[in-house]
């Protein structure tokens, strides 16, 4: 049920008075990405030490926020993330920021159902000539959290590229306040350097990939690796149905390699419900038909994503234990990203006519001047299992892949010491039988 009615013509107003508005103990959104307000959040970061008890939901900060450096010691405001970026990671570890367990698909049914109504939505918009407003390349909940938002409040920003989609224009009709932006530049989120172990995981993963493949790509190098080499493969009729929309997925496109005709759902079209990155790839959506920007729950649902056939999931972990267990999103306690979307892909994929699955992952890691072994016996104490043993398909690192459906755990456990740097499957193979994971004289 609605919770707000909004004015039939929404009021103007500045910066500063729209944060008078807030009071103590309130909760606000600010959404998420790109459209993180900034001219709001000065504001408000300007009288944070007048409030108490303030908390802020927000997904991915991409720029510092002035509500939480205005207030070091953070007595006043507490930020909730529904996934971190490398800022709500080091405000998380002083202590400042707390996640929200989520498939990232599943949230627009937590604020409907489960979340309590916020007392004000702070999102940019791009203002159109027809009157409305246009989010902008993050769709993800929005339509949700309107629904249950008591105030919503537009900062308007004409650099947001606009996005075609559904749902992506809100109404002014929809709208109590709007701000007057001052159009700062579109946060962009540099790429990750593309490194010879992404390469050579890369070239695993495309002798995999079939002509007609509808590709979801995660984030990192070894995504990237991967659209690097699809460019190069001569790979035909690929499609996108993903949740992240990444420059290596718009340079495909901007390559032809992208048409969508073997998609079942949306053929011709190239599906995401958000996108970060860098200028390119904001240029590449500003007013395209053939990108649709849909909302979270149709792009992750593993229900929908199983309708394309040869739907293809491409995401990369940080940690694999012998079993198969996926952790992706913690380093012990400390908490990295998120669940996102991993998870639901996983199974979308799997389940879809011809579908795969891959997790990648380099075999190691340095810490503090030390190699270790991304595949390990037990994981590290703490760390949270994205995907979990049962839904794990391919696993790849630069020493192989290895399908593990249908494989018994001294199998797995075999094929994943194989997959592990050589320097360390002696120690990880003593411990597989000296714990019986691997019985005694056990072989294929």
């Amino acid at each position: 049920m609605k919770m707000r009615q909004a004015a039939a013509a929404a009021k103007t107003i500045t910066a500063a008075e729209a944060a008078a508005l807030v009071q103590s103990g309130m909760w606000l959104d600010y959404f998420g990405t790109i459209n993180q307000p900034d001219a709001f959040d000065r504001a408000l970061g300007e009288r944070i030490t007048q409030l108490s008890d303030l908390k802020v939901r927000s997904t991915l900060s991409m720029r510092p926020r002035a509500f939480i450096e205005k207030d070091p010691e953070g007595r006043h405001a507490h930020m909730i993330s529904l996934h971190m970026s490398g800022y709500d990671r080091r405000l998380h570890e002083q202590g400042r920021c707390s996640y929200t367990p989520v498939n990232l698909g599943e949230i627009s049914d937590y604020y409907r159902r489960f979340i309590p109504p916020v007392d004000m939505l702070i999102l940019k918009a791009r203002p159109l000539e027809n009157g409305c407003f246009n989010i902008g390349p993050t769709n993800v909940w929005l339509r949700a959290i309107m629904e249950r938002a008591r105030l919503v409040i537009i900062e308007t920003c004409r650099a947001l590229p606009h996005a075609i989609g559904e749902g992506t224009d809100i109404r002014i009709s929809e709208v109590d306040y709007i701000i007057a932006g001052d159009d700062t530049p579109v946060p962009e989120l540099p790429n990750p350097p593309v490194t010879d172990v992404d390469r050579a995981v890369a070239r695993l993963i495309m002798a995999e990939i079939d002509d007609g493949a509808c590709l979801q790509i995660g984030i990192g190098g070894m995504p990237n690796a991967v659209c690097a080499m699809l460019a190069e493969a001569g790979i035909k009729d690929l499609g996108v149905h993903t949740e992240m929309l990444t420059d290596g997925i718009a340079e495909l496109y901007r390559a032809g390699l992208i048409t969508g005709a073997a998609k079942a759902l949306d053929p011709g079209k190239l599906v995401y419900c958000f996108a970060a990155g860098t200028k390119p790839l904001y240029d590449t959506i500003d007013r395209n038909p053939d990108l649709s920007c849909r909302p979270v729950e149709y792009t992750n649902s593993p229900h929908i994503v199983m309708q394309n056939p040869k739907a293809t999931a491409i995401n990369s972990t940080t940690q694999i234990d012998l079993t198969g267990q996926a952790a992706s999103e913690s380093d012990g306690n400390r908490h990295l990203t998120g669940t996102g979307g991993q998870a639901q892909f996983v199974r979308g994929a799997y389940a879809a006519d011809g579908g795969k699955s891959f997790i990648c992952l380099p075999s190691t890691y340095d810490k503090k001047g030390e190699r270790r072994s991304r595949i390990v016996f037990n994981l590290t104490p703490g760390n949270i299992v994205t995907t979990t043993r049962a839904d794990m398909m391919y696993v790849v690192t630069e020493y192989g892949i290895v399908n593990l459906k249908g494989k018994s755990v001294p199998e797995r456990a075999q094929a994943l010491i194989g997959l592990a740097h050589p320097d360390f499957r002696e120690e990880l193979e003593r411990q597989a039988h000296e714990h019986r994971l691997i019985p005694r004289g056990f072989s294929f």
